[in-house]
């Protein structure tokens, strides 16, 4: 399993991106490493990285990131030196997988995007449209609403 820092890293190698757009790219390497990487709801032994995304106005953050990151504000993080991975072929598909879907959005089409979707807008119930949280994005139900987007 690779370290959420590597996948930072090695989509950051690709493009100089906001923090906006680097959390929801996280996000989906995230969610979609969790569908591609085990077989049911019940069983997500298998993980891209270890993290908890929790359900923020803007979408799903890694809070970790944010503080890492937020200084940056609405301007983009410097693109990285492109250097060695050590990515297993399974992570380096997904890592790809969801580069070559989503990395061609806006960080504001990203966050809208996740706005539509079920794993987030779960977390969001109750909540005032501005209304701060710290509701982390279950597993389950990621792998639950992204497996049934591959039908």
């Amino acid at each position: 399993m690779m370290k959420i820092e590597e996948a930072r890293d090695w989509l950051l190698s690709k493009e100089a991106m906001t923090p906006k757009k680097l959390q929801k790219m996280l996000y989906y390497c995230y969610a979609w490493g969790l569908v591609f990487l085990n077989e049911e709801a019940d069983a997500l032994e298998h993980k891209l990285f270890e993290a908890d995304f929790e359900a923020w106005v803007h979408g799903p953050v890694h809070r970790e990131t944010y503080i890492q990151y937020k200084q940056y504000g609405f301007l983009k993080i410097p693109q990285v030196d492109t250097h060695d991975f050590s990515f297993s072929e399974e992570e380096l598909d997904v890592l790809n997988q969801v580069y070559d879907v989503y990395g061609g959005y806006s960080a504001n089409e990203l966050e809208s995007m996740t706005h539509q979707e079920e794993p987030w807008l779960e977390q969001r119930k109750g909540l005032e449209e501005y209304e701060g949280t710290d509701r982390v994005i279950s597993d389950k139900s990621m792998f639950c609403y992204y497996v049934k987007q591959l039908a």
